[in-house]
């Protein structure tokens, strides 16, 4: 059988339950490793460790993915286009780090065009929020006249960054919130950006796909760096803009 259903059963009531290894994960549908457990700060941070993350419907139990290959973005080779540059120069708004994490959430939780639903639940929210009291999952926020017009969250360990999801108000927004995160981890020495699953939006801002071993090991260096605990605050020039601030 080319695809054997493995799916392993993580027990609610066991948060030091081990993962199973990544290579046990299923190719149809591409990563998909365990099911059940739950999503308590130790958990997440075990899972993320090791490269695997939750992914799952409101109405469906806890999904555990290791996807192969792994669409990653290495923070100094981070591509700006043309037009985004021309955007960068404007300066027309502002950028800060772990000011909004729960409006940031929120915003990456509302309703797409062309979906009916979202991933991020309430529970999930409030997860990724505990992480976040713990300095480990950050948030970058992009400001357009006192407005919260962009912006991302992911979560940190050793020198790699995950990251979870993204929302624009406007064009380019997201896309400025993950250059100046590059530009950040960069000065920091951060060696990866796991953007999961490759797309168009996180190609065009120089994400990659490499295979999931290469990725492994690749994070298994990255997490021997002692951790940047947060809140976080931008080290790089990111002043200009600072009008658009709402405080």
């Amino acid at each position: 059988m080319d695809n054997p259903i493995r799916l392993n059963w993580l027990d609610p009531r066991d948060p030091d339950q081990p993962f199973p290894p990544a290579h046990l994960a299923m190719r149809d549908p591409n990563g998909l490793l365990a099911i059940g457990g739950d999503l308590s700060a130790e958990r997440l941070i075990r899972a993320y460790s090791q490269g695997i993350f939750p992914w799952f419907n409101p109405d469906e139990p806890i999904l555990w993915w290791c996807p192969d290959p792994r669409a990653v973005l290495v923070p100094r080779e981070c591509h700006v286009s043309h037009s985004l540059a021309k955007r960068l120069r404007q300066g027309r708004f502002a950028v800060t780090f772990d000011h909004a994490f729960r409006r940031v959430m929120a915003y990456c939780a509302a309703p797409r065009a062309g979906s009916r639903g979202t991933w991020l639940s309430p529970a999930m929210q409030d997860a990724y929020a505990a992480l976040h009291a713990r300095g480990t999952a950050h948030s970058v926020e992009v400001w357009v006249q006192g407005e919260l017009a962009g912006g991302l969250y992911g979560v940190a360990l050793g020198r790699a960054f995950f990251g979870e999801s993204m929302f624009s108000m406007a064009p380019d927004m997201s896309k400025i919130a993950l250059v100046m995160l590059a530009r950040q981890l960069d000065a920091w020495g951060f060696a990866l950006i796991d953007c999961q699953i490759a797309s168009r939006h996180l190609e065009s801002l120089g994400a990659r796909a490499i295979p999931r071993r290469g990725f492994l090991a690749q994070l298994r260096a990255a997490r021997q760096a002692p951790p940047r605990n947060g809140p976080w605050r931008f080290d790089i020039d990111v002043s200009r803009g600072r009008e658009h601030l709402p405080w």
